[in-house]
């Protein structure tokens, strides 16, 4: 014979059952993250980088466009000639190379963000179509994405800005383009998962329509692998940005993008090293912070890598 146990009661009359609550999902997945500590330390500097980007007319200690005459190719201040009023020396015409970093990380994180925004608000709307309709539809907007996914990333990037012309715009155009099938292949693949499974079976039994199944049973089910992936794309968005901006098809002089940056500093590489390793390590830390917190979020929000 089994015995059931009564439930504890408390000092003030109530009862609650012997087995703690489970924690909050914020909580858990915060739990998950912070145990990677390279995702901790890209979350780190990321905020850091958003955070010079977002008050950057007030940190910078010059405007980003302003030339000097005097000094010219001036080194970093604890370099020999340098000096405090230009803590990273100055670039061929003068300009602060700080005060340029510092408003480059603000464009180059307006190129990354406005890149992914496009790529997943179009490559979501695509693969939940195309995974929840299928058929010649699917077949179709499939193939297409494969196309784009056989040609190389920037040669592809590079084709589209010579076809609409050089500019910002164009270069945030291209690079959507080009990432886009990752988010319409992860969607889609998602929704194929979903579909089969009893809460959508049960809604559509109790007269839901497309657009309630669409929008509100599968698509928030499908945010993880998302939300990771979109993490990473502003990375690659702003790599292959600040690579259009060196070959001169992005961003145009005088703009502070990192990439341009690079493409103006060509010549000095070997007299005034400053001028190139400097934005060149701005590209790689940003890009590879963004990485590490991608990689913190997938293992976080993944079910089958937690422990």
């Amino acid at each position: 014979m089994s015995t059931i146990f009564p439930p504890t009661v408390q000092p003030d009359g109530s009862a609650h059952a012997s087995q703690a609550a489970p924690p909050h999902p914020l909580r858990e997945f915060w739990g998950y993250f912070s145990a990677n500590k390279g995702a901790l330390a890209g979350l780190v500097i990321v905020t850091l980088v958003l955070l010079v980007a977002l008050f950057a007319p007030w940190i910078a200690p010059y405007e980003p466009h302003l030339t000097d005459s005097r000094v010219f190719l001036k080194p970093p201040f604890w370099q020999t000639g340098g000096s405090m009023a230009h803590l990273l020396g100055t670039d061929a015409i003068g300009r602060d190379i700080l005060s340029r970093l510092i408003y480059g990380a603000r464009l180059s994180l307006v190129i990354g963000l406005a890149v992914v925004a496009i790529s997943v608000v179009v490559g979501t709307i695509l693969g939940l179509t195309a995974g929840y309709f299928k058929g010649v539809y699917e077949i179709a907007i499939m193939r297409l994405m494969d196309i784009i996914l056989t040609l190389p990333s920037l040669l592809l990037a590079i084709v589209i800005v010579a076809i609409l012309g050089p500019g910002l715009m164009n270069a945030m155009l291209a690079v959507a383009i080009v990432v886009l099938p990752h988010y319409v292949r992860i969607t889609r693949a998602a929704v194929i998962s979903e579909t089969s499974r009893d809460y959508v079976t049960a809604a559509r039994m109790n007269g839901a329509g497309h657009l309630r199944l669409m929008f509100s049973e599968v698509l928030p089910n499908c945010a993880a692998p998302l939300i990771v992936q979109a993490s990473l794309g502003v990375s690659t968005a702003i790599l292959d940005a600040a690579a259009l901006g060196f070959l001169g098809l992005g961003a145009q002089p005088p703009s502070p993008e990192w990439g341009t940056m690079l493409a103006d500093a060509r010549e000095f590489v070997l007299r005034a090293w400053w001028v190139v390793t400097l934005p060149g390590l701005m590209i790689l830390i940003t890009v590879l912070a963004f990485n590490l917190l991608g990689d913190g979020l997938r293992d976080a929000l993944d079910p089958k890598l937690k422990r």
